[in-house]
């Protein structure tokens, strides 16, 4: 398994991450979720060996991953890393770019190969196509799967949807993922959306001053967010008498302790989100219903 045991990273002097540790088995799929800024994808390149360790120590198995102190190429050959910055050939084809380092003493299997991934990232019908010709979303999907052609132990995933359209994200996550799971890929993904995360992942890290705040299961963080920077992971929330409460946790009751004042409502589809002033404290909650801006109400908690 990769274990991470007592990690700490400074840039010039200024702390980044601090002491952590935690541990991923092959095939499970692990989510980093923080604020921006707060060490996601510094993360990702420590665990490629990009950065040599303030303290603390890596392993993958048996191997220790070490930085530029200790080698002179950076990386290792079991690991493989998709940044938000792509780093493909833009003069030839997609094809071409997915099926760069695959040997040519194989042609047939490498074809099947190419094709392979192709599919799993929904671009069969672009295969011939330059690199320079696509759309950034596009690119996205030719670097992950350019990223799995030699088959990685390890895949470091650094916001690997952000630039592809929700048209196109649904299907291609459950693609992706599923083919990860197939061939017992493990995975460590930075990312701020919770998409990425629900249905999917086996654990998450929410990172936060540089710490780990929260590793758990999604479900058990969704159903017992300890700070409010779990929860609004999640969705819209409120505090209420010192709890966190997600909006669909409170309803519109006839009458209650809870009086408010309806600020404004947005349409979420099967749902309006209400706004509501509660003590001069802002509230959220899920209503099938408009509510009239600035009528009174009552609601309470369901938990």
């Amino acid at each position: 398994m990769l274990n991470v045991k007592n990690l700490n990273f400074s840039y010039n002097k200024t702390p980044v991450l601090k002491d952590l540790s935690f541990k991923v088995k092959p095939g499970e799929y692990l989510a980093i979720i923080g604020e921006s800024g707060c060490g996601k994808s510094t993360l990702l390149k420590v665990l490629r060996g990009e950065y040599d360790l303030t303290k603390g120590n890596i392993f993958w198995k048996k191997e220790q991953i070490q930085g530029p102190k200790h080698n002179l190429v950076i990386g290792y050959d079991f690991m493989k890393y998709v940044a938000q910055e792509f780093e493909l050939e833009p003069f030839i084809s997609v094809a071409e770019n997915i099926g760069q380092h695959l040997s040519n003493f194989f042609k047939e299997e490498k074809k099947e190969r190419v094709a392979e991934l192709l599919e799993v990232v929904e671009l069969t019908s672009l295969a011939k196509t330059k690199v320079k010709l696509l759309s950034g979303g596009q690119k996205q999907r030719v670097a992950l799967a350019r990223a799995l052609a030699n088959a990685p132990e390890i895949l470091l995933l650094d916001e690997p949807f952000s630039h592809i359209d929700n048209f196109k994200k649904q299907s291609l996550r459950r693609n992706v993922f599923k083919y990860l799971k197939d061939k017992n890929i493990t995975c460590i993904v930075a990312t701020h959306d919770k998409e990425d995360v629900l249905g999917f992942v086996d654990n998450m890290i929410v990172l936060n001053n540089n710490k780990i705040e929260a590793y758990n299961t999604p479900e058990h963080l969704y159903k017992n967010p300890e700070t409010p920077l779990t929860a609004s992971f999640f969705g819209e929330f409120s505090m209420i008498n010192n709890e966190i409460f997600y909006a669909d946790q409170i309803k519109l009751v006839k009458r209650s302790e809870l009086k408010a004042t309806v600020k404004n409502y947005y349409f979420k589809g099967n749902y309006y989100l209400i706004e509501a002033d509660l003590k001069d404290e802002i509230v959220f909650f899920e209503h099938s219903e408009i509510l009239e801006k600035d009528s009174c109400i009552y609601i309470e908690t369901l938990i």
